[in-house]
């Protein structure tokens, strides 16, 4: 009867030193059946999605960016850290063992007043080990290893964000090159307009005013030449900080018109949430601190720790060494927290504040993940139907500048109308190189916001 009341009273008091689970929060998400977005059939994305684009040069910049950039390098770093806190985790888990050696050499004063010198040397191991019959220790591990495999998804964000920069900044590069050829081959072309009516004006078949209309529009087209050729350097130098070099330039492959433009294939709005690395790190992140609010719990439950030493005791070394006193101990301890003002259960408070707090995190990195998707989807479609408008713009406008300049030629009108026409073409070339730029990036954008074939590594044991 006495050991059943000592258990129920245990049993009592082991429920009462228990917190209350603390409930998440109620789920607020809700996954599209489908994107709103159409871009027809396509291939799925692979893990070295770059190449698609089927230029060696974007390759091998997008591969040294992965290998050198510093926020990549600086992620890696940090898994390390992380993993390293696994061992720390898991060894509270284990048996520690020391050993110790003591010498020591004291004078007191006996009983008759004469100094006594005393000689004493005692050399030991001690075992101790915590046990863990609430899970404590096991929880704290666990959240170690989802901290590690939170960190190892975000710095699989890093690289396939470092990745995207590049690609896109490498096809806004060769955006600018293409429209500085541009640029420079209307230049020539106003310099022989130029000089077409520089020798009208002289022979007296045309007008100052035309003359120097000639001559306004070749200065506005020079002055766009080192805009670009300024715009060129700032995006080289750009791209070679992202791939961990000195400002210089960048070595270029195929130009704008001979990059593929890859097919997608976009899938499910379901299956982004295992191909998305930066939700992955979200989702793990809940996990982790889940298992933390589980360690903080239960730091409220008894504590048990058995420990064991073994050690020789003599007053000198050599007596140390052949016929030492033996001195053991082994014994155990039960620690339970009583009163503590509070302070565990604040802790544990402040665990559920974080476990709810990467719940809110998680469903805002897939809300952000769907509308990255989308946003990059319609951009992709309505990128591609202004390009083929701004081609077809492109082309109407050149067939005016060839009647506008044979009419000028022949005298049958100013050259306000040829004037005309030259700015509409340029303009209209113009738009279509930029075009044709923003829709090859916008592939890039939905390689990202589709997770760039990212594929979840094996957790960590």
């Amino acid at each position: 009867m006495k050991r059943r009341l000592v258990l129920g009273a245990c049993t009592a008091l082991l429920a009462g030193c228990r917190i209350p689970v603390q409930p998440p929060p109620q789920p607020t998400l809700v996954v599209p059946a489908a994107w709103r977005a159409k871009v027809g059939p396509g291939a799925p994305v692979e893990r070295d999605w770059w190449r698609a684009f089927g230029d060696p040069a974007l390759d091998r910049l997008v591969a040294r960016a992965l290998e050198r950039n510093n926020d990549v390098r600086t992620a890696q770093a940090r898994l390390r850290e992380y993993r390293a806190r696994i061992q720390v985790a898991r060894s509270a888990q284990e048996p520690t063992l020391s050993a110790g050696f003591s010498p020591a050499r004291a004078r007191a004063i006996g009983p008759f007043g004469t100094p006594i010198d005393a000689t004493a040397m005692q050399g030991s191991f001690q075992a101790a080990y915590e046990l863990d019959p609430f899970g404590r220790l096991a929880n704290a591990t666990e959240a170690a290893r989802q901290d590690y495999a939170a960190q190892q998804a975000a710095s699989d964000a890093t690289a396939l964000s470092v990745a995207a920069n590049a690609a896109s900044g490498y096809l806004n590069l060769r955006g600018l090159d293409a429209q500085l050829a541009l640029a420079r081959a209307t230049l020539a072309s106003r310099q022989r307009s130029l000089d077409l009516a520089r020798r009208q004006f002289e022979v007296g078949y045309s007008s100052r005013l035309e003359l120097a209309q000639a001559e306004a529009e070749y200065r506005a087209t020079a002055a766009v030449v080192p805009q670009l050729e300024r715009a060129i350097t700032q995006q080289e130098n750009a791209l070679d900080i992202l791939a961990g070099a000195n400002p210089g330039p960048v070595e270029r492959g195929a130009d704008l018109a001979g990059l593929d433009a890859p097919a997608i294939r976009p899938g499910l709005p379901s299956d982004l949430l295992r191909r998305r690395p930066d939700v992955a790190s979200a989702e793990r992140a809940v996990a982790a601190a889940d298992a933390s609010l589980a360690a903080a719990r239960d730091q409220m439950l008894p504590s048990l720790r058995l420990t064991a030493s073994l050690g020789a005791y003599a007053h000198d070394l050599p007596t140390l060494l052949s016929s030492p006193t033996a001195l053991w101990s082994v014994g155990g301890s039960v620690l339970a927290p009583l009163f503590d003002a509070g302070r565990l259960r604040a802790q544990a408070d402040i665990s559920a504040s974080l476990r709810d707090r990467a719940v809110f995190a998680y469903e805002a990195a897939v809300r952000n993940a769907f509308a990255d998707t989308e946003n990059a989807l319609s951009a992709v479609q309505r990128l591609r139907e202004q390009l083929d408008e701004a081609e077809a713009r492109r082309v109407a406008t050149k067939e005016v500048l060839r009647i506008a300049h044979n009419r000028y030629r022949n005298g049958y009108s100013s050259y306000l109308e040829e004037l005309d026409a030259q700015r509409n073409a340029f303009s209209a070339e113009t738009g279509a190189l930029q075009l044709r730029a923003a829709w090859l990036q916008a592939h890039v954008d939905l390689y990202r916001a589709l997770g760039g074939g990212w594929a979840p590594l094996e957790s960590v044991k």
